[in-house]
């Protein structure tokens, strides 16, 4: 099978290259896993009140990760879905050796570098790649390190995290299809490439683009290239319309949950909303070419359309949209509500909810 990636020297250079957190005794760092275990339950609770979707597959307990972690668990979720894809693509036409070992150890130390930015950013994940249903992630460094440079009260801060995070795990867990679904599509883009060798190759390119931005913030590349067909940009299309209606709908919940819970969410909304639009020629450079940018517009396009159709069928005639992927919005709907509403609802299912 071709090797698209040293795994094992990803993992390592992730680790090596990850800065370490924000200074913290032994028992403040206990203190913040026990808390954010504690306030991901609650979250929970509050979340499940809110939307009326209820967990139907057991799911793991919330893993309070530092950022090493964080990367060696997304580069074995990565492994899971990435070997067997590109063993498929590759077939028959094997690399030689050599080859194959360049390209594997170079494309793994890029990752590797990749995942180690990012592993001083995120706050928390819900990560479906590595196993069903998936699993929740929490980063503990970077929670307390951004909770002292916004001067958010740390509880309040925490669980507001949590309700974002665990509104993820809810849409995967109380939509038994969704993991599926997702995977099926990333499955689709592999299938719809113009000949599965070069497609690999153009998968190396992305990766190193990512990368070089690491270095310089110069670059003017996109990792979009590795789109090349209308078949791709089809499937695409189906993915941003669902990873924009899932950012979109935790938002939702962020905002609908948070003041009845968090005394201080208007002045932590106000701050992050700030640290989302600032940033260094290189946090801005890595932003473009991660797509972090295009998923900035999937938070206000998202939570705009899950706040248009709730106000015209109410939250339970909204979550027909997770009866089926035929009821997930299509691209063009995102903007248009009332689209939506008259394709899953009828004419006559647009009636304005009171109160």
């Amino acid at each position: 099978m071709a090797q698209f990636v040293d795994w094992d020297l990803a993992a390592a250079t992730a680790g090596a290259l990850s800065k370490s957190g924000p200074r913290v005794s032994y028992a403040e760092a206990t203190e913040v896993v026990s808390e954010l275990r504690r306030l991901t339950d609650e979250a929970a609770g509050h979340v499940a009140d809110y939307t009326g979707l209820r967990s139907q597959v057991a799911h793991p307990p919330v893993r309070v990760v530092d950022r090493r972690d964080w990367a060696a668990a997304n580069i074995a979720g990565l492994r899971e879905v990435i070997t067997p894809l590109v063993g498929r693509l590759a077939g028959d036409k094997q690399p030689g050796p050599l080859t194959e070992a360049i390209g594997s150890r170079v494309t793994a130390i890029q990752a590797g570098t990749v995942l180690a930015y990012l592993s001083g950013r995120v706050l928390g994940q819900y990560e479906v790649f590595s196993g069903d249903p998936g699993q929740l992630l929490l980063v503990a460094p970077n929670i307390v390190e951004v909770e002292r440079k916004l001067g958010a009260d740390p509880r309040d801060f925490r669980l507001w995290v949590c309700l974002h995070e665990v509104t993820h795990r809810t849409q995967f867990t109380s939509v038994p299809w969704m993991r599926a679904y997702f995977l099926g599509e990333v499955q689709a883009f592999v299938d719809a490439s113009q000949g599965g060798e070069h497609l690999v190759e153009r998968l190396r390119r992305g990766v190193a683009t990512l990368s070089d931005a690491v270095k310089d913030p110069e670059s003017r590349a996109s990792v979009l290239d590795i789109v090349q067909t209308p078949a791709q940009r089809a499937v695409l299309d189906r993915l941003t319309a669902l990873m924009t209606l899932l950012e979109g709908h935790a938002e939702f919940v962020m905002d609908g949950v948070g003041p009845q819970v968090i005394p201080s969410v208007e002045r932590i909304r106000a701050a992050f909303n700030r640290r989302r639009e600032t940033g260094n020629p290189l946090e801005k450079a890595i932003r473009r070419l991660l797509g972090v940018d295009v998923k900035m517009r999937q938070y206000a396009e998202g939570r705009k359309f899950v706040h248009g159709v709730v106000e015209r069928v109410g939250m339970d005639g909204f979550n027909k949209i997770f009866n089926s992927p035929l009821t997930l919005p299509r691209l063009d709907e995102l903007g248009d509500p009332d689209a939506w509403v008259a394709r899953v609802h009828g004419p006559a299912g647009a009636t304005p909810t009171v109160g």
